[in-house]
């Protein structure tokens, strides 16, 4: 047994990452706004000894980028940022600031560092500069997990970028859910973006096995990235398709970009209108072993 922290363990992956390390026979102590059992609050781990001793830590925390009920505002995106770039600070100072720092410190940020293309391919070593709002939010997410150099010698530093989450209670399928069952879904925009996706499962397995691998040899200074996603490669249209066969509902409905641009707003309709081909490249060489590969298997498994 090992004694895990998690910061977002509350939320749609949180929740799913803290059923697998549970089942695991781990301690999870999660990071809340509220004190309970099993909890620490994020003002303890403000304190200069409130980080508990665990030998790994993770944050998943992060205001929701497509909460349905929030507008497209400068509010909105100042809480995007805040949310993710203040908690993460917190857990990497608490960690910087330990005597007895974890052996593991887990980020998990996202995809949107990678401009989107249709053409181009995206493996953890491509080279990238910011390009827009979500890209910039990337950058300084993960620039805030980053450890002084004389803890980042014992403690390993892993950032994990996700694609798009999928499983029944959350992420993307929850709100695509009841227009596809209703008969009324459809590709976003043209259908030809790519799709980088990974079933909630698959990324809860994929933070678990670097919280519990130790490291081979001496951590680097530097963080080592691995892309969160299926090695699968797809688009919108294949993924419509996909989703509307197996729930057995006609996909006739495509939604324009515009629409989706007044809906969203265009900073944030980008992240389904337009997509990037990400491959998984050093988290295969890691070991990991998908149980959903591909979109058959993960969307039959979601939909039940």
């Amino acid at each position: 047994m090992i004694a895990l922290l998690t910061g977002g363990g509350s939320g749609f992956v949180g929740r799913e990452l803290t059923r697998l390390l549970k089942t695991k026979g781990h301690e999870v102590t999660v990071v809340s706004r509220q004190p309970g059992p099993g909890k620490i609050t994020w003002a303890r781990v403000l304190e200069s000894s409130g980080l508990p001793v665990c030998d790994g830590a993770v944050n998943l925390s992060g205001e929701n980028i497509m909460n349905p009920l929030r507008w497209w505002n400068d509010s909105y995106k100042k809480d995007l940022f805040s949310s993710r770039i203040d908690t993460t600070k917190a857990l990497s100072g608490a960690i910087a600031s330990s005597p007895s720092p974890p052996r593991s410190w887990v980020l998990v940020s996202g995809v949107a560092c990678y401009q989107p293309s249709l053409t181009a391919q995206y493996t953890e070593d491509s080279p990238w500069t910011p390009f827009d709002l979500l890209s910039n939010l990337v950058k300084e997410w993960e620039a805030a997990a980053e450890l002084p150099e004389n803890v980042a010698q014992t403690t390993r530093q892993v950032v994990i970028r996700p694609g798009a989450v999928l499983g029944r209670d959350g992420g993307a399928i929850k709100q695509m859910w009841l227009p596809f069952w209703l008969g009324v879904g459809g590709t976003l925009g043209s259908g030809r973006q790519p799709f980088p996706w990974i079933h909630v499962t698959d990324l809860a397995g994929i933070i678990a096995h670097f919280l519990e691998t130790p490291p081979e040899a001496a951590p680097t200074a530097s963080p080592q990235v691995y892309n969160g996603v299926a090695p699968s490669l797809n688009t919108n249209y294949e993924f419509t398709k996909e989703f509307g066969r197996i729930l057995n509902r006609p996909t006739v409905f495509p939604v324009p970009a515009f629409m989706m641009n007044a809906l969203l707003g265009s900073e944030r309709a980008v992240i389904l209108t337009q997509g990037q081909k990400v491959i998984p490249k050093r988290t295969l060489e890691a070991g990991y072993q998908y149980k959903y590969p591909d979109l058959s298997s993960a969307l039959k498994e979601i939909v039940g």
